[in-house]
């Protein structure tokens, strides 16, 4: 069985990006931990509050309790995570005291900065790790192209990748069901590539079994 830990910026990105992955590793007893590195509350520029960081806490505890994984969080400040040292052994840490060996992270050409930086030093934090795929969790795309090689079935694991992502009603509110509809359309669309329903496609950074 396999110790998987799934990483993200904020609440909300790893069921957007690996979601029905991880439900899937938890149908197959594995034991999953899923780490947010940021509180995930900010305001725009004027000062209101977009997004409350306990509300969004508490939908990811929902959205974890869904998959079935344990949740961590850094509740790092929101929109200023850094590659650096400091984070990177923070994440080591946790990939040692757990004996991780599957980790899904942030692809790191996302153009979104949390996203990119929590990547990068998962990448350096992760270096021993055997297993390490890339995942995206935007609809957008910057200008260099998301190499997909590796594809999960999660067709059976698709309803609970979908309940998860809905636990997080305020961003739906916030954002409109285009959110769900975007990571519908490009599941049905990596389904087709492998002829099954649904499917996650990540970057391989090391695969090895």
């Amino acid at each position: 069985m396999a110790n998987v830990l799934g990483i993200g910026a904020h609440f909300d990105d790893l069921e957007l990006g690996c979601g029905g992955s991880l439900a899937r590793h938890v149908r197959d007893g594995d034991t999953v931990t899923m780490l947010v590195v940021s509180h995930s509350g900010y305001a725009n520029p004027q000062g209101t509050v977009v997004r409350d960081q306990d509300v969004a806490l508490q939908e990811g505890e929902a959205a974890a309790q869904l998959i079935g994984a344990d949740l961590l969080t850094f509740n790092d400040k929101t929109l200023g995570l850094q590659f650096d040292e400091v984070l990177t052994a923070r994440l080591l840490a946790v990939i040692e005291q757990r004996a991780i060996d599957t980790v899904y992270t942030h692809w790191i050409h996302d153009i979104h900065r949390d996203h990119q930086n929590v990547g990068k030093a998962t990448l350096m934090a992760a270096r021993h790790v055997p297993r390490l795929l890339m995942y995206r969790s935007n609809a957008y795309s910057g200008g260099e192209p998301f190499r997909g090689t590796h594809f999960t079935d999660v067709s059976e694991t698709w309803s609970i990748k979908t309940k998860a992502i809905e636990a997080h009603a305020s961003e739906i509110a916030r954002v409109g069901r285009s959110w769900l509809d975007n990571v519908e359309h490009q599941a049905a669309l990596d389904g087709q590539t492998i002829g099954v329903a649904h499917a996650e496609c990540f970057e391989v950074v090391r695969y090895a079994t």
